[in-house]
């Protein structure tokens, strides 16, 4: 069997290292110890030669700084953000240490809870590689349909922007906006991000696809995304810093929010969600918010 390392043991950490090892011989490790079955030190995940990342974007450059060394491991990243202090999407971090030929990209609509109970899952893999991404696809179950793509970019996009727009949904959810309101607000969210990947080169399919539409309706749309929390959150007038300590989990949403303000100011877009997310997040009502994005 194939030896396959997970690293980071959170609630995708040991989903994927669940399904995964229904083919392949799989390890796992994360910062803290944990009694969990096959848990390894770092030291020994690295010396694998293929490897699962799902250490959340704003914690990884520091990651690789610190503790990673390149000996010609495949990489599949597993987690999605924009470094909030940067605006440099996960592909531009890691190019840094690691070659386009040996990273791949996971996306697509995935609950840990649901790939935990092997119900039927569907999810992309994006690589420059396209061998790359077959090798990786072939690790994943029965339970789970695997795709492959090119468009890492459009990956990237879609899966730190749409946990903007799920943000966006749990506030609409929070204020008992409707149906009709979260259906338009979410149709929105998909052109607006589909725009913004326009910006960086990334191909419309993406955004119709799997990576695009399936995974921002899956986050938009239930309590069983953190993102959308946050949204339900700030509709009850809380604090971001509250609604993190609450809900004991990494938001991605939050940081990449940050980082779409940043980037819509230094390019001159036009990203009204984004925009509005930000403005709640730094503590506008969420009503006079609502009003400012209906107007414009």
């Amino acid at each position: 069997m194939t030896k396959v390392g997970v690293i980071g043991a959170g609630k995708w950490g040991l989903a994927l290292a669940f399904a995964l090892s229904q083919k392949c011989e799989v390890y796992i490790t994360s910062r803290t110890p944990r009694d969990i079955k096959n848990f390894v030190s770092l030291d020994d995940i690295l010396k694998l030669e293929y490897l699962i990342i799902t250490i959340p974007a704003q914690e990884i450059s520091l990651w690789l700084e610190e503790n990673f060394r390149f000996t010609n491991q495949k990489i599949l990243v597993a987690s999605k953000g924009i470094e909030a202090t940067t605006g440099k999407f996960l592909n531009e971090i890691y190019a840094s240490y690691i070659p386009d030929e040996n990273i791949a990209f996971l996306s697509g609509p995935s609950f840990a809870a649901e790939v935990m109970k092997s119900l039927p899952t569907a999810l992309v893999v994006n690589s420059k590689n396209e061998e790359l991404s077959t090798e990786f696809a072939s690790f994943f179950p029965s339970f789970i349909k695997t795709y492959i793509s090119t468009d890492v970019v459009g990956a990237e996009v879609a899966g730190a922007y749409k946990n903007v727009i799920a943000i966006a949904a749990g506030i609409c959810e929070g204020l008992g906006l409707g149906k009709n309101a979260a259906a338009s607000l979410i149709s929105r969210g998909l052109v607006e991000m589909q725009r913004f990947g326009k910006v960086y080169g990334a191909k419309d399919e993406s955004f119709i696809g799997l990576s695009g539409a399936g995974d921002l309706f899956l986050t938009a749309s239930s309590t069983m995304s953190r993102n959308f929390r946050v949204g339900l959150g700030i509709a009850e007038g809380k604090s971001k810093e509250q609604i993190v300590k609450e809900i004991g989990e990494v938001a991605e949403g939050i940081g990449t929010t940050y980082a779409l303000y940043e980037i819509a100011k230094q390019k001159e877009l036009y990203l009204p969600i984004a925009r509005e997310v930000y403005n709640m997040l730094e503590g506008l009502d969420p009503r006079v918010s609502l009003s400012n994005f209906l107007a414009n």
